[in-house]
């Protein structure tokens, strides 16, 4: 899988908005969810495609909220989805496939950031695994009848250059051993997205539906890095010392709008016409770098690492996620 992983030369830069990416495009008639769509990076993401014609469902905890955020963006509203909750993500599937409308593109954008002590949903998983990762994965296998009927389908699973700097911890997934890092937690799920559309892309590719991962960049403000608080960004580089955000999108430091180019440039780009199952960086198609590059406020490494897209790491980990979610 990892010889389609090399730039194709889009044309787009790290400062490309999504409006940049989606100009020209029309999207009319063309049906798509995205995960955490009604806020931060996801709100862009939507607003962005609705703007081009599509009908946009973001899926949250919290609809009534969700449609307050997305007010005054026409064609997009909002249905209840909680991906900590395996009964909500299957109910929320249902209700899809049950409308016979075909889904052309899924945005798996939803994630919960690093928890200082370790967080478990009602199974005893780790939280950032469940959520960022099998809870997509449930909703996106219960969603194929309607990715099929698009007869030409995209998902798009929002990662980030954490990859890079974990494995899957394949015999202590959820951290039942007690040696719970926030970070290393993170960095797994987030490997997990990475090789879930690789594994996804590899099956599903002859029904039309391809699978890529998408690196938005760092966004000061979202609720992830939010988390971190102040002082913490700053340390990280990501505030000056008024407490603004650095933008520098050539670093990966990026504004909402840059953020949600890559993710959109997934989702509809015709550049990416007959290629699938690859991590995607600054609109185009990453580079792979498995060189050890420490995580300083000077540097993000963010490119591909080779583990991420390993394809017998990708079969293992879906058949782990089968498993996982077995009642």
């Amino acid at each position: 899988m990892t010889h389609q992983q090399q730039p194709i030369g889009s044309g787009f830069t790290p400062a490309s908005t999504a409006d940049d990416v989606l100009a020209g495009t029309d999207l009319t008639g063309r049906n798509v969810v995205v995960t955490g769509g009604h806020a931060g990076i996801g709100r862009e993401v939507s607003r962005a495609l609705a703007a081009r014609g599509a009908s946009v469902t973001a899926g949250s905890r919290h609809p009534e909220r969700a449609r307050e955020a997305l007010a005054g963006i026409d064609g997009a509203g909002a249905e209840r989805l909680d991906l900590a909750d395996p009964a909500s993500a299957d109910a929320f599937a249902e209700r899809w496939n049950r409308s016979g409308r075909p889904l052309h593109v899924l945005v798996n954008c939803a994630a919960v950031a690093a928890p200082e002590r370790r967080e478990a949903d009602a199974r005893g998983y780790e939280m950032q695994f469940a959520v960022n990762h099998l809870g997509h994965f449930q909703l996106t296998r219960a969603l194929l009848p309607a990715l099929r009927a698009a007869h030409g389908a995209r998902v798009v699973n929002v990662t980030s250059g954490a990859h890079r700097f974990s494995t899957i911890r394949w015999d202590d997934p959820h951290f039942d051993s007690g040696d719970y890092t926030p970070e290393l937690a993170y960095a797994q799920s987030k490997n997990a997205n990475v090789l879930f559309a690789v594994e996804l892309d590899r099956r599903w590719a002859e029904d039309g539906i391809r699978g890529y991962s998408a690196h938005p960049g760092v966004v000061v403000g979202t609720a992830l890095n939010g988390a971190a608080g102040t002082d913490g960004l700053r340390a990280a580089g990501l505030v000056d010392e008024d407490g603004r955000p650095v933008i520098d999108p050539v670093a990966g430091k990026k504004t909402v709008q840059q953020g949600a180019a890559t993710i959109v440039f997934g989702a509809v780009s015709p550049l990416l016409a007959g290629i699938g199952g690859v991590y995607l960086k600054d609109c185009d198609v990453a580079p792979l770098d498995d060189e050890h590059r420490p995580l300083t406020a000077d540097s993000l490494p963010a490119d591909a690492a080779s583990h991420s897209l390993d394809p017998q790491n990708a079969l293992r980990l879906w058949e782990l996620s089968e498993r996982l979610l077995q009642p």
